[in-house]
């Protein structure tokens, strides 16, 4: 069990790796917890003398495919997707180019790199952006989970600071217009798409305390939605899922706007597994245990790389 790491959400990669320890021996095996940090190849070697690492790192280098890249070159077999669909995911600008291509919707947006010019400090930059994003715009690091970061702004006067906010978690940012609507997440095993969810936050946003305080937010699964709508987001979801290169378990979020049309928001391919956590409450809704789900998700990564059919 692989958890911890160097990323902002090591507290909640921590509390997902204990739950998941403990569901894992219910079920009778043997677990050894690591954690990463500050050194990865301190744990090379016990990850090498396990049947599969089960990666509930979040974030960083756990979850933008350089863990992954670390255990295929040294032939550890690992949970969740490989190097490249979990880089892909982690880059929202990539992901969201994606999604466009392979005909999922994804809100309109730009980007800033920390090298480039900054006219973005300019006022003139803030009146272009929001005359070409609408009239809220959501202000996030490219490579960041759990909204750390994240800012929605509504007046230009305001972007810069946004901005300037963002760039102090990643050397990219995004300029997003901000969809309205609800907000609806779906997890993936495998080939399955699992019950919608639908959250509830007590923010504005699903923000980070909303995620991971108890009472912040209300989920509800399956979500009440209707059978048009649901199979919809679960088409979108499982679309998104092919062309990010994901596999394992992975949960993927949208927000359905007011006419009903669905907006990919972006790919987790390690999703959360606390108390508090999305996937496993749309396991539940299909029947399956946490204990189960903890079990399953284990022997897909041993059978992707070659452990047992």
């Amino acid at each position: 069990m692989l958890m911890g790491g160097n990323s902002s959400e090591r507290e909640v990669s921590l509390s997902s790796g204990r739950r998941v320890a403990a569901a894992l021996r219910e079920r009778g095996h043997t677990v050894t917890e690591a954690d990463p940090h500050p050194d990865p190849f301190a744990v090379l070697a016990a990850a090498r003398a396990a049947d599969v690492v089960w990666l509930a790192l979040h974030g960083g280098v756990g979850e933008d495919g350089t863990i992954q890249a670390l255990f295929d070159l040294a032939g550890v077999r690992y949970t969740g997707s490989g190097v490249l669909g979990s880089a892909l995911a982690m880059d929202k600008d990539l992901s969201k180019t994606l999604c466009r291509a392979a005909g999922v919707p994804t809100a309109d947006w730009r980007m800033l790199t920390a090298g480039s010019p900054a006219a973005w400090r300019e006022p003139a930059y803030a009146v272009e952006t929001f005359a070409a994003l609408g009239a809220r715009v959501v202000v996030k690091p490219s490579k960041q989970g759990s909204t750390v970061g994240l800012s929605v702004v509504d007046a230009p006067n305001a972007l810069a600071t946004a901005i300037v906010e963002a760039f102090k978690h990643d050397d990219e940012v995004m300029l997003e217009a901000y969809i309205p609507g609800r907000e609806l997440t779906v997890g993936v095993l495998g080939d399955e798409a699992l019950p919608v969810g639908e959250i509830i936050p007590k923010h504005e946003i699903y923000d980070y305390e909303c995620k991971y305080v108890a009472g912040m937010a209300e989920e509800l699964f399956p979500a009440p939605i209707t059978d048009t709508e649901r199979d919809e987001v679960q088409r979108l979801a499982l679309l998104t899922y092919a062309a990010l290169k994901l596999r394992g378990c992975a949960r993927i979020d949208f927000r359905m706007a007011p006419d009903g049309g669905m907006f990919c928001l972006e790919a987790n391919t390690l999703p959360g597994m606390t108390g508090t956590s999305l996937v496993p409450q749309a396991a539940l809704a299909a029947g399956i245990g946490f204990p189960e789900l903890c079990e399953r998700i284990a022997l897909d990564g041993l059978r992707a790389r070659g452990g047992v059919e």
